[in-house]
């Protein structure tokens, strides 16, 4: 009894060695590797596994790049595993860029991958050009008149421009830039609607796509609107200040001209308080000269009479307010 439970876990102890040994020893891998002609030591696999590296991802890329005429060591795509990369997409792109003969090695290649773009569709960017739209530019000509102007631009990707070259919004600031200044230096908007490849003949001679990730080969205007007129409304708008400026200033004057109208009034009462007061100082006057002997009875009638003359041709010469005063 005891021995057959012995050979029982012998058995299981050869099974599971025979299983460690073959995840060890990746033999067929490297059979494979072999007859495809790519050279990996059977220790060298052993050792990936050790390393924490995928041996059968660093086979096929091996296979694959050896394939298409590239050459690339373990040690490379290895390094590139480890710090965080997809080989895959690498192995692709430059196989892409190979074939259709673009500059791309595999440092420039696993930096752009590392940078956090994806190199093959990088490397197809290059291949087929990609058509960015831009958005509505609304830009004012010389004479005030709005336009608004939308753009096709052509692009593919700048391989050695990508680690570190600006993106798409790049782009589509520059180029909304170029054709605001198109149209704002244009004499009327007439000329612009009759040649709009002015605008893009003037934005490509700008380089705009200097220190961007991307080759500019077209500009095409899609598409020009009229919009409003803001010379005029900015005429309008000045002369509606103007207005209010001018009402502002009339009022200040008017303001000005009731205030002096006030102080006169003012003055003028204080004038008539003073000849009441003069006119309160008289009785007092001729009492003294009475009591003085300066004036004499006589003399006082005759002031009298002169006085009631004076009133008598007055009321004379100005009926109405005589009526005024009765009623």
């Amino acid at each position: 009894m005891n021995s057959d439970v012995s050979l029982i876990l012998t058995v299981i102890g050869a099974v599971v060695a025979l299983f460690f040994l073959l995840y060890l020893l990746p033999v067929n891998l490297w059979f494979t590797a072999q007859l495809s002609n790519v050279r990996i030591s059977l220790l060298n696999l052993v050792l990936m596994r050790l390393r924490k590296v995928s041996p059968a991802l660093v086979t096929n890329a091996m296979i694959t790049s050896t394939k298409a005429g590239l050459r690339i060591n373990t040690n490379d795509i290895e390094t590139h595993y480890l710090a965080g990369g997809n080989v895959n997409k690498v192995i692709k792109a430059l196989i892409s860029a190979d074939k259709a003969n673009i500059p791309l090695d595999f440092k420039l290649a696993t930096a752009i991958d590392l940078a956090g773009r994806d190199v093959f569709d990088a490397v197809q960017l290059s291949v087929n050009p990609q058509v960015i739209n831009t958005p509505p530019v609304a830009a004012v000509a010389k004479d005030g008149i709005q336009l608004i102007a939308k753009a096709r631009v052509t692009v593919r990707a700048n391989i050695n421009q990508l680690v570190g070259g600006a993106g798409e919004e790049t782009i589509l600031a520059r180029v909304g830039e170029g054709i605001v200044t198109t149209i704002g230096s244009s004499a009327n908007h007439k000329e612009v609607l009759e040649n709009p490849d002015r605008i893009s003949k003037t934005v490509l001679s700008k380089g705009l796509d200097s220190g961007t990730a991307f080759e500019i080969l077209s500009i095409d205007i899609a598409d020009i609107d009229i919009g409003e007129n803001v010379g005029a409304k900015l005429q309008t708008d000045q002369a509606e200040a103007d207005l209010k400026v001018a009402n502002a200033r009339a009022e200040e004057r008017r303001a000005m001209a009731v205030a002096n109208e006030q102080e006169m009034k003012a003055k003028a009462q204080e004038a008539k308080a003073k000849v009441i007061e003069a006119e309160a100082q008289v009785p007092l006057a001729m009492a003294e000269a009475f009591r003085n002997g300066n004036l004499g009875v006589m003399d006082y009638y005759k002031m009298q009479n002169i006085q009631a003359d004076t009133d008598m041709r007055s009321s004379i010469s100005n009926p109405k307010g005589n009526e005024k005063n009765k009623s």
